[in-house]
């Protein structure tokens, strides 16, 4: 088949936390942590009481990655590979969790789409549509979007007796936010969503279309021509994706084929459709095992064994019940 697509508490974060956190990543998920992420926990540790209590109007919470700096050596539960703390059923390899942002599963994710180093940050709904977002470069940026959104809310719901007192405790949050970061953007509420957050996204050139919809770093041909990231059509290239996986003759042709490409030297077709397949699994244990086996040879490929570390020990363990596997402090 071949078509084309067009268009409160106590301050952590302190150097030797920071060293041990960083440390325990390089060993055991083979990952850098960024900058950005030790000064989100410097943000979480200089909160007062009324900025808490503003992340917790927000449904906002530190999660995955920054439950290590509670204690950098805790361990996993027993029989449970610790990279797969606070990995959800559908998160790409390149995805990593470090907060929860309210209903729907909403969770963000550092995006390590290299293999080593992190990108940006990532976002998508578990248990709702729509694809992974990665506009936001830092967990801040992200946090900030997440402030100016609930600020929009309050100006259409000026009567509500509650507004006043949410409002003064979310500028509390703010303030905190923007002496560390986004300072220089004096844009509020609606403003703010319109500068940054609504704008349409450029192609880009250095990514590949997926159906996740945050695009793969690849060079090399796809058996689909499947244009830039950003540059297709995604509810036709939705559609045309999940006919090809109800068609069993027609999938195992495609997989047959981004073998045959990664055996040849060229791992982007094997990564795209692992990918895709991942993505798609929706608890299908063939789409499971065909998904892990491509993005495992593709990353090998490519020299990001990391990520294909990453998506052995998450296909062994897809069907846990629960998100967070570590120990209980203080055990």
């Amino acid at each position: 088949m071949s078509q084309e697509f067009g268009m409160s508490g106590e301050k952590k974060g302190s150097p030797a936390d920071r060293a041990a956190v960083a440390e325990r990543f390089r060993r055991d998920w083979g990952l850098e942590l960024p900058d950005s992420v030790f000064l989100f926990q410097e943000f979480l540790g200089s909160l007062g009481p009324g900025e808490n209590e503003a992340l917790q109007d927000l449904m906002v919470s530190p999660a995955g990655v920054m439950d290590l700096f509670k204690d950098a050596d805790r361990p996993a539960r027993d029989g449970i590979d610790v990279r797969v703390h606070g990995r959800y059923y559908r998160d790409p390899p390149e995805f990593l969790t470090f907060m929860h942002g309210g209903s729907d599963g909403l969770h963000f994710g550092l995006w390590f789409d290299d293999g080593r180093t992190c990108r940006g940050v990532a976002s998508y709904y578990n248990n709702d549509g729509g694809g992974v977002d990665t506009r936001a470069a830092t967990p801040l940026e992200a946090v900030r979007s997440i402030i100016e959104r609930s600020w929009r809310d309050l100006d259409d719901d000026p009567e509500d007796p509650d507004t006043p007192a949410r409002r003064t405790r979310l500028g509390l949050l703010r303030d905190a936010l923007t002496a560390l970061e986004t300072g220089d953007r004096t844009e509020v509420g609606f403003a703010y969503s319109r500068a940054y957050d609504d704008m349409r996204l450029p192609v880009d050139h250095d990514r590949v279309t997926t159906l996740d919809g945050a695009g793969a770093l690849v060079s090399g041909g796809t058996a689909l021509d499947r244009p830039a990231h950003n540059g297709a059509d995604e509810y036709k290239f939705a559609t045309y994706m999940y006919d090809l996986f109800d068609d069993t003759e027609a999938l195992e042709a495609s997989v047959r084929e981004a073998r045959r490409r990664c055996a040849a030297g060229d791992p982007a077709e094997a990564l795209v459709l692992g990918r895709d397949l991942h993505w798609a699994s929706g608890g299908d244990p063939s789409r499971e095992a065909l998904a892990t086996e491509l993005l495992v040879s593709a990353y090998r490929a490519l020299d990001r064994s990391g990520l294909a570390d990453i998506a052995e020990v998450h296909h062994r363990h897809r069907s846990l019940p629960q998100v967070d596997v570590l120990e209980p402090t203080g055990r």
